[in-house]
């Protein structure tokens, strides 16, 4: 029998009017998400939507929005008897994967993933730190790299996001991440290619910004998952309390292709991406080209899922 895995994208996957067909063909999906916007302090209906002011990639946005749109989608998905064995989410989409898995009120994660978004936003300022994605090359060899290159300059570059097979993100300060990039090449790396981003996310230049996102914890209930979730940080499924587990998220590696292989290894054989874009399934074919893989960002997504796979409630 199939085992189901939702899987939730991170930061980077949003654009203007990501959900909108399916806020506006299911009643659920509108109730759901009118529900959550209505309690916040900002228009985040009109950001998602519209975006008048140019506010969505701004991450103390960005974030709170990807949030509420992958927890509209996967209601819908429930409400229509897609049920998940295990869930899992990269970064940022750890979120939705843990109300998902009732750990967190749906409330308490947009309040939480807004405050984390400003947090990380003004952790690292701009010209500071940056990463690079670099191609075809082992991990280990990379991270051998990485600490030459950080006792040789006394910088910090880490691998920062352990993607698939031949895919690995480094970050760190500027210098330190265009040296370990050039090592790379030499050591037969296929490319090395510098992302548009703000900041050096989930490496240690974030140790300060978990502190603080660790003060913001503290406020909200967290409980355990009622349903499997592995966790960005370890790999694994949650052994240690969900508010430390979310704290080291934020300065440390993200582990999403050993989270993958983990649940393969465990049975789960169907990765439905919940949330804008492809690049997660994408990633997990990459790790596992025999798994099934789909993603949902819009009406048509799910009725095709729903005429593929059908839905538990009608077994």
């Amino acid at each position: 029998m199939s085992k189901i895995v939702f899987i939730f994208p991170g930061q980077g996957s949003q654009y203007v009017g990501m959900g909108r067909s399916v806020y506006n063909d299911f009643p659920e999906a509108k109730e759901i998400l009118d529900s959550l916007v209505k309690k916040l302090d900002f228009e985040l209906l009109e950001i998602i939507f519209n975006d008048e002011f140019d506010l969505l990639n701004k991450t103390q946005y960005t974030q709170p929005a990807l949030v509420a749109i992958q927890i509209m989608l996967f209601k819908v998905l429930l409400a229509n008897g897609i049920i998940p064995d295990a869930t899992l989410g990269l970064s940022l989409g750890e979120y939705s994967a843990l109300v998902l898995a009732e750990s967190i009120s749906e409330l308490d994660a947009i309040n939480i993933v807004a405050k984390r978004g400003k947090i990380m936003a003004e952790a690292l300022p701009i010209g500071i730190s940056s990463m690079s994605a670099v191609l075809a090359i082992n991990h280990e060899e990379l991270e051998k790299i990485c600490a030459d290159v950080s006792y040789e300059l006394g910088e910090i570059v880490e691998i920062a996001n352990y993607n698939s097979p031949g895919q690995l993100v480094i970050g760190g300060h500027i210098n330190a991440v265009q040296m370990a990039s050039k090592k790379a090449i030499k050591k037969g790396a296929k490319k090395a290619i510098k992302l548009n981003v703000s900041g050096a996310f989930h490496t240690s230049l974030l140790k300060n910004a978990s502190l603080e996102l660790e003060n913001v914890l503290v406020n909200y209930n967290i409980v355990n998952p009622i349903i499997p979730v592995v966790h960005n940080a370890t790999a694994d499924y949650t052994d240690q309390p969900i508010k430390d587990l979310l704290t080291k998220q934020i300065s440390s590696a993200v582990k999403f292709q050993q989270s993958i292989q983990r649940l393969i290894d465990d049975g789960f054989d169907i990765f439905i991406e919940v949330g804008p874009g492809k690049t997660l399934s994408g990633l997990v074919k990459k790790i596992n080209r025999s798994v099934l893989t789909f993603n949902v960002e819009s009406t048509d997504d799910i009725l095709k899922l729903i005429r593929t796979i059908g839905g538990k409630n009608d077994e």
